[in-house]
């Protein structure tokens, strides 16, 4: 029934009638749901031992206090997202930036279907290794506006940049901050079951790239159908015309010609125009150089990537750790001069986002210095991407006053604990079910394992079966965020898009359908052997 309720009407031609605010509806639904669910369900917690609170209810006061202490605890992510759109409101300013895009797009004619691809398989691969769920939200606007040039629509875009991602978590291989706390629960290690993980990860891409593929020919196929019977129209209503009196004729020509007029300028006023939404206006003036843009954006591309792996904790390496100590220890004339310029800085693999923001803010003056950007104007681009970028950094907010929801109130024990009992010792699908149900109620990966790992791990005390239920984990981890309303990439994007939650669940259905059952299959065999 709830599904139902998200899900969007359709009238006769087959358009989605678009809601506003169709996401922000979607999360406070799900949020009365939880609230509901406080007052239904008992509060249970795991420390050594199972323990039953009774009943903790959640008040109205706390419906209010909760987005603070939402705030309080992980307000530096929704920080981050406005960082991002402040970034790109700046970019929108240097001319160069648009005319890299262009140049990009006309290399890609004839090949989008393969760049698009391309693309999907890096940012699968980047959140799989790297655990770059959050840390690659950085590129996503670029990457919307680089799909929508090509010629695809918003779904598509959406289907690259939240598929590829949940792809990533669905077969994470050395990504710590996907998966990391797993490990310190079960005590297995990150390349148990590396081969499976490897497995969901292709087999995850190869699902996903079709299924966009088959969407793109079905959209197309759709919107020339659309544009033959607007033809078919055309012609029948001249043909109406010719049958008509002379006189007739005359005043039902100059009728219908503003009716026309009319009926033209209404389309032109309702129609979302994609391009100009998302894509930089054209500047004009002087030749844009793109290279010292290009070169930046690399520089923040390596600098992330390396940033998020976690060399010490997946690969037992120092290094990093070891150059970050000899940098900020460094000695000129006796005194440590980058240790004091750069304050205090974490090595790379246990960045966070705070540190990326540094570095995002740090990039942009540069850039609006080499382009000559005038202050003001920069402040104005930064303000208005700031703004074009505050939906997703609220729904951020909310998302994560569920988390708090859930930590407070914790009646999803209660639910675990009855799925587990089902059965004796480790089941994997009841397991699968629980992760699934973890995964819905937190919308952090972290604090979605910690509210059942340990627990399972008490009733499970076969360790030969961990290895295996870390994979099922994380796969429903991430089969989960592809649909649930809790999905912070997902509804973030949903967002930012301005697309309805169910049109996206009418897209994604049968990639989830498929997902599920590969995942079913892969499990089965793990059993079997």
């Amino acid at each position: 029934m709830l599904v139902k309720f998200f899900l969007s009407k359709y009238n006769d031609n087959g358009r989605l009638i678009m809601k506003k605010h169709n996401t922000f509806k979607v999360v406070l639904i799900t949020i009365l749901v939880l609230v509901l669910l406080t007052w239904i369900l008992p509060a249970a917690y795991y420390s050594g031992s199972y323990i039953d609170q009774g009943r903790v209810q959640m008040g109205i006061f706390d419906l209010f206090n909760y987005p603070v202490t939402a705030i309080s605890y992980f307000g530096y992510i929704a920080m981050y997202v406005l960082i991002v759109g402040g970034f790109y409101g700046v970019l929108n300013k240097i001319g160069a930036y648009r005319t890299m895009l262009d140049k990009l797009v006309s290399k890609f004619k004839g090949k989008e279907v393969v760049v698009l691809s391309i693309m999907m398989v890096l940012i699968s691969i980047l959140t799989s290794v790297c655990g770059l769920q959050l840390g690659l939200v950085i590129f996503f606007p670029m990457i919307i506006s680089l799909i929508l040039l090509m010629g695809y629509d918003k779904i598509v875009a959406a289907l690259a940049i939240v598929g590829s991602t949940m792809i990533g978590m669905l077969g994470t291989t050395y990504g710590y901050n996907n998966t990391g706390i797993i490990p310190s629960i079960l005590g297995n290690g990150f390349a148990d079951q590396i081969l499976t993980k490897c497995i969901l990860l292709f087999l995850g891409m190869v699902l996903l790239i079709f299924n966009t593929i088959w969407y793109i020919k079905k959209s197309k196929s759709a919107t020339k159908k659309a544009n033959v019977k607007k033809v078919e129209a055309k012609e029948e209503k001249k043909t109406t015309k010719t049958t008509k009196s002379t006189k007739n004729s005359k005043t039902k020509s100059s009728q219908d010609t503003k009716a026309a007029v009319k009926e033209e300028k209404v389309i032109v006023v309702t129609e979302d125009n994609e391009e100009e939404s998302y894509v930089p206006a054209t500047i004009s003036g002087k030749k844009h150089v793109v290279w010292p843009l290009a070169l930046i954006l690399f520089i923040i591309f390596v600098i992330l990537v390396l940033a998020f792996i976690s060399w010490s904790g997946a690969f037992g390496l120092t290094a990093m750790q070891d150059a970050t100590t000899a940098v900020t220890t460094f000695e000129v004339f006796g005194f440590a001069l980058f240790g004091k310029l750069l304050g205090t800085v974490n090595a790379f693999g246990s960045w966070s986002l705070v540190d990326v923001s540094v570095v995002l803010m740090v990039f942009m003056l540069i850039l609006a210095l080499i382009y000559k950007v005038k202050f003001n104007e920069v402040i104005d681009g930064f303000i208005a991407g700031a703004k074009r970028a505050l939906g997703p950094a609220v729904i951020v907010v909310l998302l994560y006053t569920i988390l708090v929801i859930t930590t407070y109130h914790p009646f999803q024990l209660v639910i675990y604990k009855a799925i587990l009992g089902i059965t004796d010792g480790f089941n994997v699908f009841t397991t699968f079910v629980v992760a699934i149900l973890s995964a819905l109620f937190n919308v952090d990966p972290a604090y979605a394992f910690q509210s059942s790992l340990p627990y399972f791990a008490s009733i499970v005390t076969n360790a030969d079966n961990y290895p295996i239920a870390a994979v099922v984990y994380q796969a429903a981890y991430g089969l989960t965020m592809l649909v649930a309303p809790t999905s912070l990439v997902l509804m973030g994007m949903l967002s930012y898009l301005k697309i309805p939650y169910g049109k996206w669940f009418k897209t994604i259905w049968k990639l989830l359908l498929e997902l599920l059952v590969l995942l079913l299959i892969v499990f089965t065999i793990l059993i079997l052997i």
